[in-house]
């Protein structure tokens, strides 16, 4: 019987909340092996008669007396629901219906609302929304819980319940009341249900000659469009770019075959010559001998060696982790941001029948150089919070730049002294835009430009506790 294998955060509210990537991976092959005896349960833990008649007895008693009739096929369904939910958030016991909608995310599209959750304090916690979703479109945030749908309490609700209220046809409304930091009262946002497209690259070019690439998710086709996206840009450039911001902020993860990919166009011959991590991109490890895999980098860098800067936040995770991990590792990037999600386990769907399978963690993962990312995240090199500056023209925002000579009154004319103002105020323009709308961005493309100048790697750059914003008053 196939099974398959997931490298992913949480679920995605739409057709599926639970699951939101899935990849076979050909070395997990989960068989008892005789040196795997040694790891078997001590006896004292082991099932007694007992045991199993208290289990039986429980059973009959609710059949029994159960102020309602009750199935034995909705017992064994609850009872093997609640062997996963005692393991782990990402355990569970996947009946019809979700094992259905799981299958059919592997698409790459769906319907709802575009948020990544999982369980927290009994409610939903948001991890992500994606972009150009209902979600992301309302203003819904990273770290929000979600405390009611459509008026009901969600602990009230078990997790498939709410996930199957949230869960819709395109063009239906939906109320989620949700709680945010900072925020004396709860928020309601009115949602319209919405098809979501996982496969999700966005780029543009960047002043001075930087490029931009985001990615949304890792899905089969992201590292080609990625490629196709910065041979693009380099075109628009005149066949090069001076550097590149690779935003992965608020990516909740994807295919492990994509993020090995995605870190691999990055890691160029000389990064990989002599190193100690054997070109590994990330590695995992679980109980069993045979539970072992492993990707490796290959040699080529589709930037040439130009300066990389990469965005991440709190709601960067998983296949998102294992990129910024490897090229952190490498030294090929400069990580800039919050520190990640921290989430670092492996979940493999194993059926048990043709309607019906158990997502089970199977494996915890490791960057090159053998980090643990479990609990823990990719702690970015340079800090940047995401402040928002205050919209103050009379401040200028504190952005202003040096006064020049063609800025004082009654300057003596250049031979161009009218383009010179205007390419001034347009680059000046630019760059207060971006850090009125995008702040970590802005402060991304500050170090880029540090690295390009100065022909910086990230092993030359010291990396700095946090990036302090402009004087002017910031809002978080």
């Amino acid at each position: 019987m196939k099974r398959y294998h997931l490298f992913s955060l949480v679920g995605i509210i739409g057709l599926i909340v639970g699951v939101s990537i899935s990849v076979s991976i050909p070395s997990f092959a989960f068989k008892k092996e005789p040196d795997a005896v040694s790891k078997l349960p001590e006896k004292s833990d082991s099932l007694q008669d007992s045991d199993i008649n208290r289990f039986t007895n429980a059973i009959a008693q609710i059949k029994d007396y159960y102020v309602q009739p009750i199935s034995d096929k909705k017992l064994l369904e609850d009872a093997i629901r609640g062997m996963l939910n005692g393991l782990d958030p990402h355990s569970e016991y996947l009946d019809q219906d979700a094992y259905k909608t799981l299958l059919m995310t592997t698409s790459g599209e769906f319907g709802g609302l575009g948020i990544e959750v999982t369980g927290e304090f009994g409610v939903l916690k948001v991890i992500s929304p994606i972009d150009d979703t209902p979600a992301s479109r309302a203003g819904i945030k990273s770290g929000d819980y979600i405390v009611a749908i459509d008026g009901k309490l969600v602990n009230e609700m078990t997790l498939n319940e709410a996930v199957d209220k949230m869960r819709g046809k395109k063009g239906t409304p939906v109320a989620l009341t949700v709680i945010r930091k900072d925020e004396k009262n709860p928020i309601t946002f009115k949602l319209v249900r919405d098809t979501i497209h996982l496969a999700n690259v966005k780029s543009n070019m960047l002043p001075n000659g930087f490029g931009y690439i985001r990615l949304s998710q890792f899905q089969e086709p992201t590292t080609e469009l990625m490629i196709a996206e910065i041979n693009k840009l380099k075109k628009e450039n005149g066949g090069n770019l001076k550097g590149l911001v690779l935003d992965l902020r608020n990516n909740p993860g994807g295919l492990l075959e994509t993020a090995v990919q995605v870190a691999d166009v990055f890691l160029d011959e000389k990064s990989l010559q002599n190193n100690k991590f054997n070109n590994l991109v990330v590695y995992t490890e679980g109980r069993l001998p045979n539970a072992q895999y492993s990707a490796k980098a290959k040699p080529g860098d589709i930037l040439n060696g130009a300066p990389l800067v990469v965005l991440v936040n709190e709601g960067s995770a998983s296949a998102s982790e294992i990129v910024a991990g490897a090229l952190q590792d490498y030294h090929r990037a400069v990580i800039v941001g919050t520190t990640t999600f921290g989430k670092g386990s492996v979940q493999t769907v194993l059926p048990l029948d043709d309607n019906h399978a158990i997502k089970l963690t199977t494996a915890l993962y490791h960057t090159p150089s053998g980090r643990v990312i479990q609990n823990k995240g990719i702690i970015p090199d340079i800090t940047v919070d995401n402040y928002k500056l205050a919209n103050n023209p009379k401040a200028d925002n504190g952005l202003m730049e040096p006064i020049r000579e063609f800025s004082l009154k009654g300057h003596l004319k250049g031979t161009d002294d009218s383009s010179t103002d205007l390419g001034a105020e347009s680059a000046k323009n630019n760059l207060l835009n971006l850090a009125e709308t995008d702040f970590q961005l802005y402060q991304a493309l500050e170090v880029l430009k540090t690295m390009a100048m100065y022909n910086k790697t990230p092993v030359d750059i010291k990396p700095t506790s946090t990036l302090a914003g402009p004087t002017n008053p910031l809002k978080p």
